[in-house]
């Protein structure tokens, strides 16, 4: 605001004057601002309010699947030699297993050339994958892949060539005394991942020693030559017996032969190796302890957020609130409320027990017997009968949270209410604001004009106060 000569003209305090009017006009901006902050306050606690009953859902979620409840604690006898893991849907068990050959790649060098050198012949290499049987192939459904091969290439170009080729097969480079030596090996194990490479020779001679034909590997001619001619590791199946059943597979894993269960070969074995997959009782207990954790949570800040102490004379945040009120109550009664179908109906039975408070508290030692036919407890907790009143405690919390944290639900529709209410707020302080700079305006032009009115007042009874001692002066 610039300088203000009001009052000057009137004699009056009028700075002082409007600053008191205006602040008259802004008085309810202090109720509506102390609103606003509640409101604030409001909209920070349910947005902590819907993260925690999102955490719930989550928990009760994970006990509503079946994968929650197959928790399962797999043991080796020799697990050096044999492992297995839970990889699906599987159930307690106990089996063993011998192995008799461990998977491998298929695996080949070439004779040696100078170290650094050109291979000296140019042609293309054909690469087919496929399975050997008695030196005769059967090319697999993958296409062969020609390379390109140069005069001037060495056995490292080569090498980079068969490699960004995508054929199925690893080409490394081995220097010894002799020289550099093309080593290949296929890419994956087993007998169906064996290779075959055709050469054809720029020299037209696609059979001899030399030239191209050295990086040739066909077992099937008549006379083995290029690196067909040297020691080789055949492509190979691993191969094992479960509890004497015969099994095999192309890698050392071996799927879905147990349902949910990999088992995985590293030795073979002179001896069987007992597997043991046993309900796993710690993590069971650790879905439930989670579950009741969630629910705590939501529970003690409901508790807090509506509270009243009588003590101290003060409220919670949500102290009145229906919807936080109600939310806290429907949760505890869900908790209280006994699940038909199955042998276990009620949270205590598994030595779970409510507070006054309305928290849950576990018996550690309780529920660890309960857990020793985990089915039961499993249908307390899960079972779907499509019916919310027999519906297991986590699907029928599942589909209550969902609800509350749909686009339509409790959570949103409270979050848009304050929103509303925030949104109101603001302008009813634009329009206290506004309503006060009126007044500041009206005023200001009020004793503006009465100041000027004043200020020619006061100059006419100066000139009348001059005229009349000029009068009385002279009729002396």
């Amino acid at each position: 605001m610039g300088i203000s000569s009001t009052g000057i003209g009137s004699g009056l305090e009028v700075e002082s004057i409007i600053t008191k009017l205006v602040a008259l006009e802004k008085q309810p901006l202090t109720t509506l601002q102390t609103k606003a902050t509640i409101i604030q306050t409001k909209i920070s606690d349910y947005s902590q309010i819907k993260s925690l009953v999102s955490t719930l859902s989550d928990a009760a979620s994970k006990m509503t699947l079946d994968s929650g409840w197959n928790s399962l604690s797999v043991s080796s006898s020799n697990s050096s030699a044999v492992s297995a893991s839970v990889t699906g849907l599987a159930s307690a068990t106990s089996f063993n297993v011998g192995v008799s050959q461990l998977a491998k790649a298929q695996s080949t060098a070439s004779t040696a050339v100078t170290a650094g050198a050109a291979l000296g012949s140019s042609g293309t290499l054909t690469l087919q994958l496929g399975t050997w049987a008695s030196n005769a192939f059967t090319a697999g459904s993958a296409a062969s892949v020609a390379v390109t091969v140069t005069a001037t290439d060495t056995m490292a170009q080569i090498a980079t060539k068969i490699n960004d080729s995508g054929s199925g097969l690893v080409a490394t480079v081995l220097t010894d005394a002799s020289g550099d030596r093309l080593m290949l090996r296929s890419s994956a194990t087993g007998e169906a991942a064996g290779f075959r490479i055709l050469a054809t020779d720029g020299d037209g001679n696609n059979t001899d020693s030399s030239g191209l034909s050295r990086l040739a590997f066909d077992l099937s001619a008549v006379t083995p030559y290029g690196m067909g001619a040297n020691t080789y590791q055949a492509g190979q199946n691993a191969k094992a017996t479960i509890n004497g059943i015969a099994v095999t597979s192309t890698t050392n894993k071996f799927k879905d032969v147990i349902a949910g269960l990999t088992i995985t070969a590293s030795e073979v074995t002179s001896t069987n190796v007992e597997i043991s997959a046993t309900n796993d009782k710690e993590a069971l207990t650790t879905n439930i302890q989670a579950f009741v954790d969630a629910y705590n949570a939501v529970n003690k800040y409901l508790a807090d957020a509506t509270a009243y102490d009588a003590t101290s004379k003060t409220s919670g945040d949500l102290q009145g609130d229906a919807t936080a009120i109600g939310l806290r109550n429907s949760l505890r009664s869900m908790m209280g409320t006994a699940t038909t179908g199955g042998s276990v109906t009620r949270l205590y039975e598994l030595g779970i027990s409510m507070g006054q408070d309305g928290n849950l508290t576990v018996n550690a030692a309780k529920l660890s017997t309960a857990l020793d036919t985990p089915d039961k407890v499993k249908t307390f907790f899960a079972q779907n009968n499509n019916d919310v009143a027999s519906n297991g405690l986590a699907r029928k919390v599942k589909a209550f949270t969902t609800d509350l944290l749909s686009f339509s639900g409790a959570m949103n529709n409270k979050a848009d209410a304050l929103a509303a209410e925030t949104k109101r707020n603001t302008a009813e302080q634009d329009k206290v604001t506004a309503r006060a700079a009126a007044v500041e305006k009206r005023l200001r032009a009020t004793y503006t004009a009465l100041d000027t009115k004043m200020a020619t007042l006061s100059a006419l009874s100066t000139y009348i106060t001059q005229q009349v001692e000029v009068w009385n002066s002279s009729s002396k």
